[in-house]
């Protein structure tokens, strides 16, 4: 190479060595530089050759702006947060989003929850839920969740009217019923307009908004209608707002308010583990190689 160059490396993927953080060539990729600078804030809750084994041999290493950026808008919002601070959790279901539940639930104020994974509460509480996504393993967690919720003051939000097919297709017939009126033969796919000014209400005097996790399956134009509202509830509102997740970021372009959410996340698992309260594997490998510098 010579002064100016830029060497493009092909996918660390193809690697075996690069998901088994092989100890080898996290070394033989450190030798490639005498400064490294991790910037992909979507990779550093992996633990990978490229993103924590190499700290191990690099002669200088850092964090680039981008990281930066995610880590003091998150971190802000968990720690430092703006009160009324209202968590916004979403996706198809509580699995996926139970750790950062039980972190989130000690921090917020309100909580609101949406998508699939608002019918496991619901079912916890005794509605029908018909042929609606439910975790019955879960039901308990859910149940704890609210009684934290309770104990803690934290006011807590779920759907009360929904959107419901008899199949999850674009072509299939819908109606919006109470959460009451649910048929047991349907399927909830989208919260209601009676759920999305319950919710815009709430949101009304916040100060932080965390978002992760869209409200229906809103890849399907029929039953996306619920997000897209949100999406301009939390863009209108005058609090710092923060978006994390793949799908609550493809939500957000496509209703055309990108520009007025404070920060969207660029990554759906570090956002998410962040949230959870865990400590990112890679954030963690350059910490500890600041203090071995």
């Amino acid at each position: 190479m010579k002064p100016g160059d830029v060497l493009l490396l092909e996918n660390l993927r193809f690697h075996l060595e690069e998901e088994e953080n092989d100890d080898h060539f996290a070394k033989e990729l450190a030798s490639f530089a005498d400064v490294y600078v991790d910037d992909a804030f979507g990779n550093a809750h992996r633990s990978h050759a490229s993103n924590v084994g190499i700290t191990k041999y690099a002669k200088v290493c850092g964090a680039g702006f981008l990281i930066k950026k995610e880590l003091t808008y998150l971190k802000k919002a968990l720690d430092k947060p703006a009160r009324p601070f209202v968590a916004i959790i979403g996706g198809s279901k509580v699995s996926g989003k139970l750790e950062a539940l039980v972190n989130l639930i000690e921090k917020v104020d309100k909580m609101i929850i949406g998508g699939g994974m608002a019918f496991t509460f619901l079912k916890a509480l005794g509605y029908e839920v018909g042929q609606s996504i439910v975790e019955d393993d879960l039901i308990d967690k859910a149940l704890q969740v609210m009684e934290t919720a309770k104990k803690l003051g934290v006011k807590f939000y779920l759907p009360v009217d929904f959107v419901i097919a008899e199949k999850k297709s674009a072509e299939a017939e819908s109606k919006i019923v109470p959460v009451q009126e649910i048929n047991g033969h349907w399927m909830g796919l989208d919260i209601g307009p009676a759920t999305i000014t319950l919710f815009t209400e709430a949101l009304s005097n916040a100060k932080t908004i965390v978002w992760n996790g869209p409200m229906g399956v809103f890849e399907i134009d029929a039953f996306g209608r619920g997000t897209a509202a949100l999406v301009h509830s939390v863009a209108n509102s005058y609090a710092m707002t923060i978006v994390g997740g793949g799908d609550t970021d493809v939500a957000v372009h496509k209703t055309g308010e990108s520009d007025k959410i404070t920060f969207i996340s660029t990554g759906g698992g570090a956002s998410l583990e962040l949230l959870e309260g865990k400590i990112l594997p890679a954030i963690q490998a350059l910490e500890n190689c600041d203090t071995r510098a």
